[in-house]
């Protein structure tokens, strides 16, 4: 899928939220690759409210520069949302890419545009940061394909055709618009 891939992490429930911790302070070459397959661990670890279950392949590239480091993301694969309609579960592709600017400082800040890590220990935890990304590709009204909903929630959203009865007013009243448009 993506050619950034060198380094392979699956999350496994005993290392659940330790292998999306990338060490800056300690990076020899000018640039490293990380790929993380993130599953239903991950989504259950991070306890997000959009997301709760998925497959997405995430390659990363940190590319360390003079002044700071330029983590570049790939992503693609599906996730499980709740649908609009139905508020069944339904699975909703995603892909994209997104990019993250970091430096070393004296304590770990993030102003939205630079995330500043601490020189000790030097590592950026990017579990959640990751969440979001993902997070943020879903549309805005998601909904299963026509005729995928839960048939019994969607019989309940069928608008009942009930006679009422008219009160005489109304009756009297349209009887006398009738007139008017022959």
């Amino acid at each position: 899928m993506l050619d950034l891939i060198k380094k392979s992490y699956l999350c496994t429930p005993m290392d659940r939220m330790d292998g999306y911790i990338v060490d800056l302070k300690g990076m020899t070459d000018d640039a490293v690759s990380h790929r993380w397959v993130l599953m239903g661990d991950f989504f259950s670890a991070v306890q997000g409210k959009e997301i709760s279950n998925g497959q997405v392949d995430v390659a990363l590239r940190v590319k360390r520069t003079s002044e700071a480091f330029d983590l570049e993301f790939q992503y693609e694969g599906v996730v499980e949302v709740e649908c609009d309609r139905c508020l069944e579960p339904m699975d909703q592709p995603i892909q994209g890419t997104c990019s993250l600017r970091a430096k070393l400082g004296e304590e770990d800040d993030d102003d939205g545009e630079l995330i500043t890590v601490a020189e000790t220990p030097g590592t950026l935890d990017l579990a959640w940061h990751l969440y979001e990304m993902l997070a943020l590709e879903i549309p805005i009204r998601h909904v299963h394909a026509d005729g995928e909903c839960n048939p019994n929630v969607m019989e309940c959203l069928k608008p009942q055709n009930a006679e009422k009865p008219v009160d005489p007013r109304w009756a009297a009243l349209e009887a006398l618009k009738t007139k008017i448009n022959k």
